[in-house]
């Protein structure tokens, strides 16, 4: 098996776990969070902004925009007709659909979190007024836009491997 049939199928594998994380954020993660009592919800959420930068996550989440450009460019370049169309489109539905959400969308309203105080009204009005109804649909935006990039590069796989030798 070639080099690069290894890394695009190690790259559907991240699209699904990037997609997963982001799935039980809005699914469940965040209506728990909205269900806690008090400010427990925005400390937590604190928290978890503060942690994510420490773990697997942050590699998978950025390594695949580097390498959703590069599907990109490869697919748009080297690779012709439908399959090539499939992985351009993978890595930019990747690029602008998570990568780019996440930087416009979500990472402001955490940082407008984090600057706030859990204990304060406004506080709360912003959490359950603002953050958590927007945050979640671009969650769940960035959610399908990662499912969307894994089926795409999964249905160009089979036309990139080399017929197989009996």
């Amino acid at each position: 098996m070639s080099p690069l049939l290894l890394l695009l199928q190690g790259a559907v594998l991240a699209y699904a776990l990037v997609a997963g994380v982001f799935l039980a954020f809005s699914d469940f993660i965040m209506r728990s969070l909205s269900r806690t009592g008090g400010s427990g919800g925005v400390e937590a959420m604190q928290i978890i902004n503060r942690e994510v930068f420490r773990w697997v996550f942050m590699t998978l989440f950025l390594g695949l925009a580097v390498a959703s450009l590069g599907i990109a460019a490869y697919g748009g370049i080297a690779v012709r007709g439908g399959p090539g169309t499939l992985m351009t489109l993978a890595g930019l539905v990747y690029l602008f659909g998570c990568f780019g959400v996440t930087l416009f969308f979500n990472v402001p309203m955490n940082e407008a979190l984090a600057r706030m105080s859990a204990a304060e009204d406004a506080t709360c009005a912003y959490w359950t007024g603002t953050y958590l109804p927007r945050w979640t649909f671009w969650n769940t935006f960035r959610t399908l836009a990662c499912v969307v990039s894994a089926a795409l590069l999964l249905v160009a796989l089979p036309a990139l491997a080399p017929p197989s030798v009996p």
